[in-house]
């Protein structure tokens, strides 16, 4: 009998090949069943309307059904006089309010609600200008400044009244700057009944005052 020989190469590569089958078997019985799972494909859908991409803002409108959302609070105001109806009347002022409030009382009670404003902007905008005391009480007692002050006390304030009131409220919105005055950006102003020849750049005029930066 003859016996054919084989490269030693080749018995190798047969060994190798029967020891990966039975390894497999042994240990990878798992990974093979998934290996041959066979896989459901999903049925095909018919498209009954044609795919478009929304326009640009089209995916925030929402449906008449849909629920309000809660956000009334962030509308903001139609008009001065709303915004002052909105603002809270009741509670403590602090002392620096109070001094803008009073400036605003004294100075423009008579006056629409914007000329109001504007005088409030003016002791808002000095407080910050870095020219002026920093605090609304330093401008208002700032020596001769304003002429309602006598010292360092303004006279009695009616608290009762609705000039006060409103005085308070337009505080609160100049203090915010919630509303854009019409003489935003002023630092002075006088009344118009004077003229003291101030070289300095005239913003505006509103009821009785006029206003400068």
């Amino acid at each position: 009998m003859k016996f054919k020989l084989f490269p030693a190469s080749t018995v190798a590569i047969a060994a190798t090949l029967v020891t990966a089958l039975a390894s497999a078997q042994g240990s990878g019985a798992v990974a093979q069943d998934k290996a041959f799972e066979p896989v459901m494909m999903e049925p095909l859908h018919s498209i009954s309307e044609p795919v478009v991409q929304p326009l640009p803002g089209e995916a925030q409108v929402q449906s008449a059904d849909a629920a309000p959302q809660d956000n009334e609070a962030d509308t903001p105001a139609a008009s001065l006089a709303e915004l002052v109806a909105d603002q809270e009347s009741s509670g403590e002022l602090s002392s620096e309010m109070r001094c803008l409030a009073g400036a605003i009382y004294f100075e423009a009670k008579s006056e629409s609600l914007p000329g109001q404003l504007a005088v409030g902007r003016v002791v808002v905008n000095r407080s910050k200008s870095g020219r002026f005391p920093a605090s609304y009480c330093g401008v208002v007692y700032q020596p001769s400044q304003f002429s309602f002050v006598r010292g360092r006390s303004m006279p009695t304030i009616n608290t009762g009244s609705q000039d006060w009131r409103e005085a308070v409220a337009i505080a609160r919105i100049a203090d915010a700057g919630s509303w854009r005055s019409p003489a935003e950006g002023a630092l002075f102003f006088h009344a118009a009944r004077v003229s003291p020849g101030w070289r300095l750049a005239r913003v505006t005029r509103i009821d009785n005052h006029v206003f400068y930066r």
